[in-house]
């Protein structure tokens, strides 16, 4: 197999991605995104950064529909015309690429550049690729924690109609979070996850049992609507605040279909995209989340590009 390769942003096709409209003729500040992202190996002090997981190697071991590989270039380009409303700098960290198929060297490599961005200081966020994506950045948070000495409690959350708890392997866009608890139990430490948006539907009966005999903390997609939010957010800010740290990563199929229909399973019921986005600022502004990803998007199955503008809200709520 071949290593999986590390692509800076700056080595663009012909078409940069990071590009949009000019309003240098209009009054006040008109930068946009693309005119703040940084994409050399200089770092500006405190800024976040964006990395790429170009893979799908998980999603079609778990038998998906192959085309997550190109989702952090089309988030990236939905991203770039945002309005930057006063975020001053962040970078673009390039892209790693899963190279023949071999997911493990892929997650491996992610690690080490997750790893390598929280040692900076700078709050990483990762576009994938398949959820896959996760048992890599939680390993790259725990090389950091471990590297400083941290032991403190880790929350992993995750919006995602999936419990992806699968326990076959190897692993696949449907086993990260069995990976991980199974990680954690080989190290003496505790499993914290907690999945909102759980589609009964979507997970077999054996999964239910298998995160009941984990000890995981889940709320079903009907009870994750507007008229819960309340609810929800109140419960998870104690949850929050009983940790030291915050993974967050969301699965785009948490949506409804008719927001992110570009997923390799769309949800027929799906949790609202202003309940996500609430969930995403608490957690922000707890000052706990250490970093988060961005799951599954799939370009090849968007429709005007909704479901890339979705994915870019979020990513924006992330970074600003």
């Amino acid at each position: 197999m071949s290593e999986p390769v590390m692509l800076p942003a700056a080595q663009e096709s012909a078409h940069p991605v990071w590009r949009g409209r000019t309003d240098g003729n209009e009054r006040g500040d008109t930068r946009r995104l693309f005119d703040v992202v940084r994409t050399g190996t200089a770092r500006v002090p405190g800024a976040p950064v964006l990395l790429g997981f170009c893979c799908d190697a998980g999603v079609l071991r778990n038998q998906g529909r192959a085309g997550a590989a190109g989702g952090p270039h089309e988030i990236r380009r939905a991203l770039a015309g945002a309005p930057a409303h006063g975020l001053e700098a962040f970078h673009d960290g390039g892209d790693v690429i899963c190279a023949d198929g071999d997911l493990e060297a892929a997650q491996q490599a992610l690690a080490r550049a997750v790893a390598a961005e929280l040692a900076r200081g700078a709050f990483t966020l990762v576009l994938g690729g398949g959820h896959e994506i996760a048992w890599g950045t939680w390993q790259g948070l725990r090389a950091h924690l471990d590297a400083r000495g941290d032991n403190g409690r880790v929350l992993v959350l995750n919006l995602d109609a999936h419990f992806d708890l699968r326990t076959a392997r190897p692993g696949s866009s449907g086993t990260p979070f069995d990976q991980i608890a199974e990680a954690c139990r080989a190290r003496g430490q505790r499993f914290e996850y907690s999945c909102l948006g759980v589609s009964r539907l979507g997970n077999t009966a054996a999964l239910f049992a298998h995160a009941d005999a984990l000890g995981v903390h889940y709320v079903e997609d009907v009870l994750m609507q507007e008229r819960h939010l309340d609810a929800r957010l109140e419960a998870l800010r104690a949850r929050i605040d009983a940790v030291d740290h915050v993974y967050l990563t969301i699965d785009l199929d948490v949506l409804p279909a008719a927001v992110m229909p570009a997923v390799s399973a769309p949800a027929a019921y799906g949790v609202p995209l202003p309940v996500v986005e609430a969930v995403v600022e608490l957690v922000r502004a707890s000052g706990k989340l250490r970093v988060a990803d961005l799951a599954e998007f799939n370009p090849l199955y968007d429709r005007d590009g909704c479901g890339a503008r979705a994915a870019a809200r979020l990513a924006y709520r992330l970074l600003a």
